[in-house]
């Protein structure tokens, strides 16, 4: 049964035609309205999420199909002390495709390998979030036009942050693109990361602490924000959590066509006079999101053989 648990699961051809048919939904939302009609995702939520769970939902509704699920532990059997595994069985019987975030790294993995369905892994961790990298591709091809040849800079929290571990991964497989990471020292990207998938492919990358010296080089900046649930000190946290806040006087020096991400929530790493700036590009990530997981929900059904 196919899954999607880490963005490599799926080819380079795989993320460009998945990159195609979302672009086609946009385009085109009326051809899709009926095609996941009597089929029902799960979302099955361990952990708080409100973009993630509510595009997976408004994605199957509006590929006209139903939603069952919860949204974190407490409302499930995982708080009487069922495992993973026979959550993944019991709603096997009940839906037709599974969409699961999980606090710990592997979880969807085991879910996976348990279920008769299909599973998504919607988070785990600090490890992968494959569908915030394909909403990530979709918005980088539809800003920029391409997924070759870009300089992208990554700032912020590298080192727990599963949204960046994700996407320089899946961006190991187009050529031309050259990564920027900024980040304090102690939060850095993993050295596995650099060493097993970017100098693995081949990949050019910088490191530094100081955005605005490499600002005037960035096609995309990717800011994410440090992650309070992911330390084991609040003290740590503190004295990190302000390290990068991104102001217009920081883009003075930008591209002019320079697109901005962040995966969200935000908290305070982007100031909200940028939400104005045509370079702004989180929220319409955040459309993206739902847009590609309907691609993605319609193409594992497909291969199911359930639709």
């Amino acid at each position: 049964m196919r899954s999607l648990i880490d963005i490599l699961d799926f080819s380079a051809e795989e993320i460009n035609e998945l990159i195609d048919n979302a672009n086609d939904m946009i385009a085109h939302p009326e051809r899709y309205s009926e095609v996941c009609k009597g089929k029902k995702i799960a979302t099955l939520f361990f952990e708080p999420s409100t973009r993630t769970r509510l595009s997976f939902e408004a994605a199957m509704l509006e590929l006209g199909g139903s939603v069952i699920g919860f949204s974190e532990a407490q409302s499930s059997s995982a708080s009487k002390g069922e495992s993973v595994s026979d959550t993944a069985k019991v709603i096997s019987c009940y839906a037709d495709i599974i969409a699961m975030r999980h606090p710990r790294e592997g979880a969807p993995l085991v879910a996976a390998n348990a279920a008769s369905i299909p599973v998504i892994n919607a988070g785990d961790g600090g490890h992968n979030h494959p569908t915030q990298t394909l909403a990530d591709l979709l918005t980088i091809s539809r800003e920029k036009g391409r997924l070759t040849d870009l300089t992208i800079g990554f700032c912020g929290d590298l080192k727990f942050g599963r949204t960046v571990h994700s996407l320089i991964s899946a961006l190991s497989r187009y050529t031309g693109i050259r990564v920027i990471l900024i980040s304090p020292e102690e939060l850095a990207l993993p050295s596995y990361i650099k060493r097993d998938v970017m100098e693995k492919n081949g990949m050019s990358y910088t490191q530094t602490t100081d955005l605005e010296a490499v600002m005037p080089e960035l096609d995309v900046l990717y800011m994410t924000r440090v992650q309070k649930e992911r330390f084991f000190n609040e003290e740590d946290y503190l004295r990190l959590k302000d390290s990068y806040i991104l102001t217009n006087q920081k883009l003075k020096n930008a591209k002019s066509d320079l697109c901005i991400m962040h995966p969200l929530p935000r908290v305070n790493e982007i100031s909200v006079a940028i939400d104005e700036d045509p370079r702004a590009c989180y929220f319409k990530q955040v459309l993206n999101g739902k847009h590609v997981r309907k691609a993605l929900i319609v193409k594992l059904l497909k291969e199911a053989g359930t639709i």
